[in-house]
């Protein structure tokens, strides 16, 4: 008589050699193929896919529209202000040799361009504007902004020592009604003494070139002007004169600033364009932040669907799964069926708002400037966005952030219902079978 223990193990069934390995894998496929009895199971599957492709797709779009608004920005900003800033209000041609020194001990630093600098008022007939003037060298201003690049008409190698020409900006233009070659005054806040009293210190400047400056919103209207001329204007001792400095680094600012602080002789400061815009370019950042925040709930509610569907799944796998485990699956193997089956859906819907928010994002320019030249809106002003298209850059650490945390999302979510697979016995499950 054979004993029962050997029948048993004779008919025991040893599911690893009819199976495509590994089995949880193989299964939880087979669970996403299989056609269902609920079709409202199918229904949220779908959705919940369907709802991380569009999370994904929007927050892939979003993100590379508030990159390209921020490159946008930084280009016109840095185009013109300077990223570091050394500045005295006493004679510096003493101090040349020691500062030129110093500055070359700075690795950070790219560029110099020398400069004057002082408060005015541009007066055409009875309309008048408070400016910045800024004295400079034209052939060492190119090296440090753009402002050649952003003229209109004219041209910058005009401003030549007792010229007295001046550059002026195009929103001045505008207000004032002028145009190259008229003549126009600037007053200084400085006096002169004469025997019948105190007067202005003023002089008669010949336009010579208008650039377009359309961030007037983040820096006063500044005018050009030759250094000599600058020397002449401001009265000996009363003006403010230094370097701009132009960096390898923008980010580095701080950093060379602080250095320069403690190297430079008494009565010269240092400032940066964080000091002077900082709070702008990080609330730039926090809007970019929340906005991240605010759409990753998308993607968050679709896992939520998702844990639903996988836990309707479940319930209606329970008799599938007691006779899995009948056939010696563990129940870590139960487990792993339904965090694979998950997983899978998140990984799809992934992909899907991959692919749709890559395409999306190279098109975005062009259905935006389709929909203002069809309903003849204008959803992008120049004047405050420095451009009337909507811009668009894609980054990578951003696809790969959006991508990991969407592919985790699901993974938590299948978690839960994979530990509800986890503890069904296969008694309970099959006693109303």
């Amino acid at each position: 008589m054979i004993p029962i223990r050997t029948i048993v193990q004779q008919e025991t069934f040893d599911y690893s050699d009819t199976m495509i390995k590994p089995l949880p894998l193989y299964i939880g496929l087979r669970y996403i193929r299989a056609k269902r009895h609920n079709r409202f199971i199918s229904f949220i599957s779908l959705a919940s896919t369907l709802g991380i492709a569009i999370g994904v797709a929007v927050l892939l779009t979003v993100l590379s529209v508030m990159n390209g608004f921020d490159e946008q920005i930084r280009n016109h900003y840095f185009a013109m202000t300077p990223q570091v800033t050394v500045s005295t209000e006493q004679e510096i041609s003493s101090d040349q040799p020691l500062l030129s020194s110093i500055f070359k001990q700075q690795d950070l630093i790219n560029v110099k361009a020398p400069f004057v600098n002082g408060e005015g008022m541009l007066i055409k007939g009875n309309v008048l504007r408070a400016v910045n003037v800024m004295g400079i060298t034209p052939d060492q201003e190119v090296k440090i902004s753009q402002l050649a690049k952003l003229m209109n008409t004219g041209d910058l190698k005009s401003l030549t020592s007792d010229s007295f020409n001046v550059i002026i900006t195009q929103n001045l233009a505008n207000q004032l009604n002028l145009d190259t070659g008229e003549p126009v005054n600037i007053f200084t806040s400085q006096a002169t003494t004469t025997p019948l009293g105190l007067f202005p210190r003023y002089r008669q400047f010949n336009i010579s070139g208008i650039y377009a400056n359309n961030n007037s919103s983040l820096m006063p209207e500044t005018v050009y002007i030759s250094m000599s001329d600058a020397d002449k204007l401001f009265a000996a001792g009363r003006k403010n004169n230094g370097w701009h400095l132009k960096l390898k680094n923008i980010y580095q600012a701080s950093e060379v600033t602080q250095k320069l602080k403690s190297k430079l002789p008494a009565g010269y400061s240092v400032t940066d364009w964080t000091v002077q815009s900082g709070a702008f370019f990080q609330a730039l950042a926090m809007e970019k932040t929340m906005m991240f925040i605010i759409l990753l709930l998308i993607i968050a509610i679709a896992a939520f669907n998702l844990i639903s569907m996988l836990i309707m799944v479940v319930n209606e796998k329970q008799a599938d799964i007691a006779i899995l485990r009948t056939l010696g699956a563990t129940p870590k193997t139960i487990r792993n069926i339904f965090i694979i089956q998950g997983s899978f859906l998140g990984i799809m819907g992934t992909w899907a708002g991959l692919i749709l928010g890559i395409v999306l994002t190279l098109n975005v320019t062009a259905v935006v400037n389709f929909l203002q030249q069809t309903f003849h809106v204008q959803f992008i002003p120049t004047s405050i966005y420095w451009s009337n298209y909507l811009p668009a850059k894609i980054l990578f650490h951003d696809v790969i952030m959006v991508c990991m945390i969407a592919m985790g999302l699901s993974i938590l979510a299948s978690l839960y219902p994979a530990l509800v697979a986890f503890r069904i016995q296969p008694a309970e499950a099959l006693r109303y079978e």
